[in-house]
Order: structure tokens, then C-alpha cells, then sequence
């Protein structure tokens, strides 16, 4: 499958192109621009490529001025941190709709998403037809507001204790069971992997800084450089252990903070 990036930042074609590697060997990337203008001089000057992957917020505008300059022959998957323009983006060639951070699971799924709807197709029709109506109500099912969970309950003793998620400063794992320490310094046992906890948890509030640890944005004291690129952080209530931010995670770390 050959693909076309428009994307204006480096880390974030870096990035892309690596979880492009991990769900399909098959994808060869044939171009990378980087502005409104160099991707119509692209699309002029070379074949369609099968798919592009397509950010909105170009250097140079947004994106959807492209396709007023030039016939975009391929499927697009626009890639975008801001879902205002979600509906907008549906009206031209889109095959699906991510928003930034890209996970590796739906980038696999919009990329199964497109090798579907080109199968349906006969291979004479250059670019397959969008059911624009099924794709915004995919859309607007996609970007209703999550309910995320409100509490835990856990075991204290002998008893069952609820505890609100406002309350926890943080999850962390040890050996092989994982935990939550409340800003009251307790701590229990949850029974949660720390990967069932991405979907519980509000993104706004939560943050996985590495793969044993989810912080609150309420519980950092302090943030120092480390060594590695990293960061340590100092949170309240103390953590028993050492609170690194890995490498990976920095970047978007800082952006969440910034929010």
C-alpha cells in the first residue's frame, strides 16, 4: 500500500511512520510533505498514492484547501489534535477520522476500515465511494462525550470500600499486582490492569507516564530532568518508589500539561 504523510511536524511523521511499520508491512511511504502547497505540487507532479494520511492543521492553513486547488484521487484518514473539524473533514475523501495521539489500535483499525471499503469496489474505480451519512454517524458516535468510571471499589480489611477517582493521586504496579494511593496517603489493591485503566480514566485528569505509572495532574510537586532524556517527578502523597517519565512519554507529557 503506498502512502502519502502531510504532516508539519517532524517528531509527529517520525512517529507516524513507526506505528505505520508495526500494523502493516505492506505500507510504503512514497511521500512526506509538509504545507498546503507542497502537498498539491506533490499531488500534481506524482500517481495517486492509495491512501493519504493527512493532519489538518498545516504550517500554511488547514488542509481541506488542498482539495480547492487539486483533484485528490486517494482515500484520506485525516490525523488532527482538535475534533472540531470532524464533520468538515467527512465532506471530501475521508475514510476515517484519528485524533493525536495516534494509537496503534486505531490506525490498524482505519487502515482495515479503508482495505474494506476498497474491496467492496471493483478495482476499476480509482477511488472508492464514501457513505458520507454512515461516516458522520460513526463520527458523532465516536466523539460523544466518554463516561468514565466515577469510583473504584476495593477491599479494606475485611470490608468493601468505595473510593472516588477524584480522590486518587495515582495507580502504580508492584511485582505483579497494581495499586492507587488517594491523596489521604492510602493505599489499596486494584483489580485492573494498568491497560484496562486507559479506558477508565479521563485523559484530562490521568496520564500514563510509563507502563507501571498513571498520575494525577493534581498530585505533581515537582518535575526535574533525568538522565535518558527523562523526567522524575515529585508527587504528593510521596511515592515509595521512583516516578519516572519514559522517554517515549516526555513530549506528550509536556503537552498535556499544557493544555
Amino acid at each position: 500500500m503506498k502512502i502519502l504523510i502531510v504532516e508539519d511536524e517532524d517528531l509527529a511523521v517520525k512517529k507516524l511512520k513507526k506505528t505505520l511499520s508495526n500494523v502493516d508491512e505492506t505500507a510504503v511511504v512514497v511521500g512526506e510533505t509538509d504545507s498546503i502547497q507542497s502537498t498539491v505540487e506533490w499531488l500534481e507532479s506524482n500517481t495517486a498514492p492509495d491512501l493519504i494520511l493527512m493532519d489538518i492543521e498545516l504550517a500554511d492553513g488547514q488542509s481541506f484547501e488542498i482539495f480547492n486547488h487539486v483533484q485528490v484521487k486517494s482515500p484520506v484518514i485525516f490525523i488532527t489534535s482538535y475534533d472540531e473539524y470532524a464533520l468538515k473533514a467527512f465532506k471530501v475523501n475521508s475514510v476515517d477520522y484519528l485524533l493525536k495521539p495516534v494509537q496503534k489500535e486505531d490506525l490498524d483499525a482505519a487502515l482495515e476500515k479503508f482495505r474494506q471499503i476498497k474491496k467492496i469496489y471493483s478495482a476499476e474505480t480509482a477511488t472508492p465511494p464514501v457513505n458520507i451519512d454512515y461516516l458522520l454517524k460513526e463520527l458523532q458516535q465516536k466523539l460523544q462525550t466518554k463516561d468514565y468510571r466515577k469510583r473504584f471499589l476495593v477491599k479494606h480489611g475485611q470490608k468493601l470500600v468505595s473510593i472516588e477517582v477524584d480522590d486518587i493521586a495515582y495507580f502504580f504496579s508492584e511485582g505483579r499486582l497494581n495499586f492507587f494511593k488517594t491523596f489521604d496517603n492510602k493505599k489499596y489493591v486494584v483489580d485492573y490492569t494498568m491497560d484496562e485503566l486507559d479506558d477508565m480514566l479521563n485523559p484530562d485528569e490521568y496520564f500514563r507516564i510509563s507502563r507501571s505509572f498513571y498520575i494525577s495532574v493534581n498530585s505533581m510537586v515537582q518535575i526535574h530532568d533525568y538522565f535518558g532524556n527523562r523526567l522524575s517527578l515529585q508527587l504528593k502523597p510521596d511515592s515509595e518508589k521512583e516516578v519516572i517519565v519514559s522517554r517515549e512519554k516526555v513530549t506528550e507529557f509536556k503537552n498535556w500539561l499544557g493544555k
